[in-house]
């Protein structure tokens, strides 16, 4: 009897031992797992701390217009700071910027990118000067002294203007602003527009553009503007030097010249 009494107390001092085992380590896993948390936490506030910043790509805005804008400075903890939350900041207090990121090099370096908008044309509204680029974004107020190499845009009437914001007529016709765009875009890109004089859209169906001081070019309307000045390229190319007159891909099949 004494033998199963011991062997009984036996069994039951190891199950109540593999009980207090389960439950300390039932226990201290979610200490633990705290701790661990808490530590890493610690870590990142005390040695995450941003000490170097970079912006690179910049020449409208200062490096400290641009800090200043994101709003981080030394100091801030490099992984709470809100990096979608800054782009939105520097957008809407600087809008000559057209794109921006924001890296994080750990341990301490922020590295911001910008590339910045160019202004490209210009409208007249009443009396003012509006400057825009390529995309039709509105940069700003220019006097006359600054519109020297910009495209003057004739023919629209502009609603209301907000910096930052893209251009937008006084009837809300959102098709000539994308078709202004468009042209913009191409004379930018195909190295014509510091030879362009103006861009007349008073007539959305026949739109046309001076070339220097030799040729009016009649782009006709919206479609297919891509190859249309394909095409506007490759006559340019078979002109000779003292050829004057009009050049018409307004069809979107053919170039035509005409002299005059």
């Amino acid at each position: 009897m004494a033998f199963k009494l011991n062997r009984r107390r036996k069994r039951y001092a190891d199950e109540e031992g593999f009980s207090l085992r389960e439950l300390t380590a039932s226990v201290s896993g979610p200490i633990m797992f705290f701790l661990v948390i808490v530590a890493v936490i610690f870590v990142m506030s005390v040695f995450f701390r941003v000490s170097d910043i970079q912006v690179r790509g910049n020449s409208h805005y200062t490096d400290e217009e641009i800090i200043r804008a994101i709003d981080i400075e030394e100091g801030d903890n490099l992984f709470f700071f809100d990096r979608f939350a800054a782009l939105s900041r520097v957008f809407a207090k600087l809008p000559y910027i057209d794109e921006v990121t924001v890296e994080r090099s750990l341990p301490n370096r922020v590295i911001i990118t910008v590339t910045e908008s160019r202004a490209l044309a210009y409208i007249v509204l009443g009396e003012e000067n509006w400057t825009i680029d390529h995309s039709c974004k509105i940069l700003g107020k220019a006097n006359d002294d600054e519109l020297t190499g910009l495209i003057p845009i004739i023919g629209i009437s502009p609603g209301t203007l907000m910096i930052g914001e893209p251009l937008e007529t006084d009837d809300g016709d959102e098709s000539i602003v994308d078709y202004i765009s468009e042209v913009l875009y191409q004379l930018e890109a195909r190295g014509l527009y510091t030879r362009v004089g103006r861009v007349d859209f008073s007539d959305p169906e026949h739109v046309e553009f001076t070339l220097g001081d030799k040729y009016t070019v009649r782009l006709g309307n919206a479609s297919n503007v891509e190859y249309k000045f394909g095409m506007l390229i490759s006559a340019l190319s078979q002109l000779l030097e003292g050829d004057v007159g009009i050049i018409n891909v307004s069809d979107g099949n053919t170039a035509h010249f005409s002299p005059g």
